[in-house]
Order: structure tokens, then C-alpha cells, then sequence
């Protein structure tokens, strides 16, 4: 990245002509369709989302940083966008292009506060993986151990707070959050925090030192990367290597052995929700690695989301009121997480068909490469949408519900076919029968 393109002021000016332009597209697509039928004003909607959909893309894409780093927040936050816009955005999850290695040496000796061959006896100089406001690089260590250097880009902290400001300006412009000004306080505010915290990397390790010492006394299987704190510093962060299959290998073990893993990702999730209160809250297949003894390792808790005592008692009974489809129940604690308009405005069959949709992976023989609830759900989706008004974006339920549908994701591309009735059981007992 040229060191120009990251200056403030040149920052500034591209998101600002994003924004104008944004603001250009959007009122003239409004005189445009002045005298437009509904049908006509629906699709010229959806082309005009596109168009801004990939205008803010490729922006955001091309800037890296901070600005990117937000694009992929808002690609976690779909639920708030629409559709069109959505897709566009969630390009920006994509492997970012690695930054020149002096920029990278510079940065790790400004943090260390040695020249780079007085730290490491080994450093690669091409990155491993390269992210929106990092990259890693594998190392050796003085006494010989093998670990894993994640960098901070110069600068990606200090852009970020103006570029959140831009990126939710030219949202709010064309109109596309569709959530009222209060909902989009708090949702910004908690993608300001979740990005401050990724942005500081001793934040993350002690995140790594917590889930390292929760999972350990629970189960030796669930392996996370041990801190070199002498080797790290608010923007280094300095890892033991913990190897692992990717999630597409994985898949191709035999099933007794996939089982074992998809029930060890879902256990890991449920204890560090029901019972630490917090919980790594980014499920990309990439964060995960598998072990042929039925180890799973967890990398990246940049991003952990701390669940508050009343959110959690609100989840536990929402779940116990599903089991037992009590209707009432779980609309007066959607209410209470804001995630309802109104009550009873969704239809009771409605409900129930979801509820079974959604406890079937959990409560049956289930076999994740057929995904039936997913297919039945999409069937679900098209009776429901008239509806669909009656939900809003929640802010304590957005992270949560990303996290388990992507476990879920990751259950169906391991394969697992099973019965996971006992480990669901086991994380949350069913209420007592009288």
C-alpha cells in the first residue's frame, strides 16, 4: 500500500466522494422515479443497492485498514442492510493483499524496540495470511521455538474513528439501514467498540490467556495459541504455532471422527456462553483448525463478545421456552432484547414451524450435509416475509446469531451426522418435568 493512500486527508477525500456520489445516485434515482409504479420504484431500488453496494465495496476494499475493517464489521451486521448491499460488502471477508515487508519490519521494531535480527533468528518475510488490519508472519524465536507474528498496519488505528464516522454518513445517505435512529446508536457504538478492541492486541491476548485457562481445565482437546508476552505489544502479538488440518480436510475423515470435532466446536461455544460469559464470536472456517486425535484449534479472539448476566438468563429461558413452544414467553423476552416490534403480529403456526426448524440439528439424528432444516427453513422464509417487520436488528442478539448459524455452517461442511441431543442437554438442562 502507498504510504499516500493512507494519509488522512487523502482517506478522507475518497470516502468523501464515495458519499457524495452515494448521495447523487440517490436522489436522482428518487426523481427518476417520481411518477413510477410500485413495481418499477422496487427494482429501480434494488439496481440503485447494487450499484452502492459495489461502489462501497471497492472502496472500502481498495483502502484496506480501518475503513475495511468496518466493511467487514457491517458484512457480520447484514441483517441491518439490505440484500443487495449486504452481498456487495461481504466481498471485503475476503484475503486482503499483503503490505511491502519493510513497512511490516519497521512496525515490529518501532514495537519491540529492537532491529528485527536481534528479536526473531527467523523471520518470513512473505505473510502467511494478510487480513484488513494485519497480516502474519511465522518466526523462530531465540530459543528455537516455532511461532506466528501478527502485525498491525502503521497507522490503522488513529484512521479508524474518522472512518467509521464516513462509512456511517454514507449509509445513513442513501438510506439503506433499516433501523431507526436509536437501534443505529447503539449498532454503531458496538461496532465502534468490537473495532477498538480487535485494534488492540493486548486486549486479544489476554482474551487468548482466559479462553486458554477456561478450555484447559474443561478439555485438553480444545487447543488455543499460548501468548510470548516479551515478544508482543498493543500491535504485535506474538503466538506459539499450533498446527491443525483446515475445515476441508477435515471433511474427508471418516464420520465417527467429524462427529467427534462438530460436537467439540459446538461444546467449546456452549460452555464459553452458558458458563465463562463470553465467547470468541467470529465462526469463519478459518479460525479453526483439526486434528486427526479429535483436537480443535481456535485462532483470532480479536473478536469476543461479553455476554451481561440478564442477557444470558434472557437466552436461557428464550431456549427453554422453545423447547416447550411457549409462544408468550419467548415474545416477551424478544421484546426485552428489542429484537420484536410488536406482539402478536406473528402467526402461531408460523412460530412453532420455526422453532422446529431451528431445534432439529439439536434435538434429532441430524445429518448436516442434507441440511433439512436449512432447505425447510427457505421454504419458511417465503410464507414468513410479510411478516418480517415484526423482528429488528437487536444488537445483543446480532453477535449471538451470527456466531451459531456460522457453527452451524461449519457443522454442515465437516458432515457431521448425529445425535446431539445429550451435548445440547448438557449445556442447557431441560426444565424439570412435574
Amino acid at each position: 500500500m502507498a504510504k499516500n493512500s493512507s494519509s488522512p486527508s487523502r482517506r478522507f477525500l475518497k470516502l468523501a466522494s464515495m458519499t457524495a456520489s452515494i448521495a447523487t445516485k440517490t436522489v436522482s434515482n428518487s426523481i427518476r422515479n417520481l411518477n413510477a409504479d410500485e413495481e418499477q420504484k422496487n427494482q429501480s431500488r434494488s439496481k440503485l443497492f447494487q450499484d452502492i453496494g459495489l461502489q462501497i465495496a471497492d472502496t472500502l476494499g481498495e483502502m484496506k485498514g480501518a475503513v475495511m475493517k468496518v466493511g467487514q464489521i457491517a458484512s457480520q451486521y447484514k441483517d441491518i442492510f439490505p440484500p443487495e448491499v449486504a452481498k456487495a460488502i461481504a466481498k471485503l471477508q475476503r484475503q486482503a493483499p499483503a503490505m511491502p515487508f519493510a513497512d511490516i519490519k519497521q512496525q515490529v521494531e518501532r514495537e519491540l524496540g529492537k532491529p528485527l535480527d536481534q528479536i526473531f533468528t527467523r523471520f518470513d518475510e512473505q505473510p502467511f495470511a494478510a487480513a484488513s488490519i494485519g497480516q502474519v508472519h511465522c518466526a523462530t524465536l531465540p530459543n528455537g521455538e516455532e511461532v506466528v507474528v501478527k502485525v498491525q498496519y502503521p497507522g490503522v488505528d488513529q484512521a479508524c474513528e474518522s472512518d467509521l464516522k464516513q462509512v456511517r454518513l454514507a449509509l445513513r445517505l442513501m438510506g439503506v439501514l433499516k433501523v431507526d435512529k436509536k437501534l443505529q446508536d447503539r449498532l454503531f457504538q458496538e461496532i465502534e467498540n468490537s473495532l477498538h478492541e480487535e485494534l488492540n492486541y493486548e486486549i486479544e491476548a489476554q482474551h487468548l490467556a482466559v479462553f486458554r485457562t477456561f478450555h484447559e481445565t474443561l478439555d485438553s482437546k480444545i487447543i488455543i495459541p499460548r501468548v510470548y508476552a516479551d515478544y508482543s505489544s498493543r500491535r504485535i502479538l506474538t503466538l506459539s504455532l499450533e498446527k491443525g488440518d483446515s475445515i476441508e480436510t477435515a471433511s474427508t475423515w471418516d464420520l465417527e471422527l467429524r462427529n467427534q470435532l462438530g460436537r467439540r466446536l459446538i461444546q467449546a461455544l456452549g460452555q464459553q456462553m452458558f458458563f465463562l460469559k463470553r465467547f470468541h464470536c467470529d465462526p469463519h472456517p478459518g479460525n479453526f483448525a483439526f486434528r486427526q486425535d479429535g483436537s480443535v484449534v481456535i485462532y483470532d479472539f480479536g473478536g469476543v463478545k461479553t455476554l451481561s448476566p440478564d442477557i444470558l438468563a434472557h437466552f436461557k429461558t428464550l431456549v427453554q421456552a422453545g423447547r416447550q413452544g411457549d409462544i408468550a414467553t419467548i415474545e416477551n423476552h424478544l421484546l426485552a432484547l428489542d429484537a420484536l416490534a410488536e406482539k402478536n403480529k406473528f402467526p402461531a403456526e408460523l412460530y412453532h414451524a420455526w422453532l422446529e426448524v431451528f431445534l432439529r440439528p439439536l434435538t434429532t439424528y441430524y445429518d448436516f450435509a442434507e441440511n433439512s432444516s436449512h432447505h425447510d427453513g427457505m421454504h419458511l422464509v417465503k410464507k414468513s416475509l410479510k411478516y418480517w417487520d415484526v423482528f429488528k436488528p437487536s444488537p445483543d442478539t446480532l453477535m449471538v446469531n451470527r456466531t451459531i448459524s456460522g457453527h452451524y455452517w461449519n457443522l454442515i461442511h465437516l458432515k457431521v451426522h448425529d445425535d446431539l441431543t445429550d451435548t445440547f442437554e448438557a449445556l442447557l438442562p431441560p426444565p424439570a418435568q412435574h
